[in-house]
């Protein structure tokens, strides 16, 4: 069931319809994408059928659909749910090609190998989200212009590579190719850190009579994903904590000399300059198309990691053998 590479709309399954799967769905059809999906929630299968989407709480029947069709499956579920999911693909839609949308890579591969899906498998991890969840908090729009990190480990297939590629394009995100333990290690310090960082500056407020009161600005931008649901947060920092606990340890540091220089009434400029300096890189850090590679052809994996690394992004598809004739 397995579908030609050169095929760019291969159907799409979706497994879990919340904030990110729901986006994805919600893309994908406005790609011109055959998508169906499902979800455990029947009041979530139940709001995307009001919004006229292809939705149903049977899992059997979903999978069962996408390996009749040849479906690029996608993983929109906690990291905790993946051993049973990966198990009920296994059993009802091994050939399909495969990914995910988990905001870690590492753990995730270590179930899918367990699965002993891995031949079909490419992670993904499309940076993109709000404090919101659920299938009503979903939007069309999400990851446009936003990175959508794909995959290049060493066993990762190029035919379903190539869809994955395809299917982020489509949601008008850019593609940044990487390996997962690299991806693991970024995320650790601009998703999964911020996070912690946003809980302990909201309950630090919280204990201070008449800040909720004073906060504005500052405030509302430091501690926005402190509303993502509880359960969401520990799912993806206890999956990535090999990675999150050196980038604790240095922010603590960092915060831990601040209090000292204060105490001693020092100033905290090494701090306040080095952060300002390194928020200034960022805002002019560049992104340079990746072009050339050839998905499939010799060393194409390791050439897209290292572009991925300098910070190169894909804004259309890469050629394959078969597109360059």
């Amino acid at each position: 069931m397995c579908q030609p590479w050169s095929v760019t709309k291969t159907p799409v399954c979706v497994v879990g319809l919340g904030l990110i799967g729901g986006s994805v769905m919600r893309a994908a059809k406005a790609a011109g994408r055959e998508v169906f999906g499902y979800n455990r929630s029947v009041e979530g299968v139940e709001a995307a059928r009001f919004d006229g989407f292809d939705a149903t709480a049977s899992l059997d029947d979903t999978l069962s659909r996408a390996a009749d069709t040849g479906a690029l499956i996608v993983l929109a579920v906690p990291v905790p749910a993946l051993p049973s999911m990966l198990r009920h693909i296994r059993d009802v839609a091994p050939l399909c090609p495969l990914t995910d949308v988990t905001s870690v890579k590492g753990a995730v591969l270590t179930e899918v190998v367990a699965a002993g899906l891995l031949e079909r498998f490419v992670g993904g991890h499309p940076m993109a989200g709000t404090a919101h969840s659920g299938w009503t908090a979903g939007d069309a729009d999400l990851f446009v212009g936003a990175p959508w990190v794909i995959s290049v480990d060493d066993h990762v297939d190029p035919h379903v590579w190539t869809q994955v590629m395809h299917l982020a394009l489509d949601c008008r995100a850019v593609v940044v190719p990487a390996r997962s333990d690299e991806h693991d290690a970024a995320a650790a310090t601009i998703s999964h850190l911020p996070h912690l960082l946003a809980e302990a500056l909201a309950v630090t407020a919280g204990e201070v009579p008449l800040a909720f009161a004073l906060a504005a600005g500052s405030f509302r931008d430091g501690t926005r994903v402190a509303a993502t649901a509880p359960d969401l947060v520990r799912a993806m920092c206890e999956a990535n904590s090999a990675e999150l606990l050196p980038a604790l340890d240095r922010t603590l540091s960092l915060l831990s000399a601040a209090r000292d220089h204060l105490a001693a009434g020092q100033p905290i400029a090494g701090l306040v300059e080095a952060g300002h300096a390194a928020r200034i890189r960022y805002d002019s850090f560049s992104r340079p198309q990746i072009v050339t590679t050839v998905v499939g052809a010799d060393g194409w994996r390791d050439e897209l990691a290292a572009a991925g690394r300098a910070g190169g992004v894909l804004r259309s598809a890469l050629p394959t053998p078969d597109s360059r004739g």
